[in-house]
């Protein structure tokens, strides 16, 4: 089984593979990733935009990697609403047959980098700001600093990889399943 995934970031590629392999078992999954643009601001700032750049990824994907049964998009974005700034990703899985959405869970960043964030960082330079790191969005990013690992950014998307691929996994209960009625399954 061919995937490709429309990133080159490790946790992403590993985040995918790890939710594959969980839904489809023993079988030879080949991971790849490609480098694409989200179509998107640099950093999503609503669950629709979010979205939005999660079904570009995979698109492109799609667009540069015909020959693969499988292309995922992943997308980190945040939201704002009384309580503060959450973050959350979006995971768009395509193939020949049709499409499946996940959602990872939403947590709420702490002030000084949801602050940054608001002045126009994207999330990953604002945690290594915050936390004096480099690059922590390609290892165990905001989730992984805020949780002391408790979750990592890989453990955080896995869930929302394997909740994309529930119509792969059940076709019988997804009948109409294409890619001209997108909007029909919608999460």
């Amino acid at each position: 089984m061919k995937v490709v995934v429309a990133s080159k970031n490790p946790v992403k590629l590993e985040a995918v593979r790890a939710g594959f392999e969980q839904m489809f078992g023993q079988e030879l999954i080949d991971v790849l990733g490609v480098a694409v643009h989200s179509g998107v601001a640099k950093q999503p700032m609503s669950d629709m935009e979010t979205r939005m750049g999660a079904m570009n990824r995979a698109e492109e994907a799609r667009r540069l990697a015909a020959d693969a049964d499988y292309w995922v998009g992943v997308e980190g974005g945040v939201e704002e609403d009384e309580l503060g700034l959450m973050a959350f990703a979006w995971v768009v899985v395509r193939s020949v047959h049709g499409v499946g959405y996940g959602k990872t869970g939403t947590f709420f960043l702490p002030p000084q980098v949801a602050n940054l964030v608001r002045q126009g960082k994207e999330l990953g330079e604002a945690d290594d700001v915050v936390f004096g790191r480099v690059n922590s969005k390609q290892e165990n990013g905001a989730i992984g600093l805020l949780t002391r690992d408790v979750i990592n950014r890989a453990s955080l998307y896995q869930p929302a990889v394997v909740m994309a691929l529930i119509p792969f996994c059940n076709p019988q209960l997804y009948l109409g399943l294409n890619l001209s009625n997108v909007s029909a399954y919608m999460v």
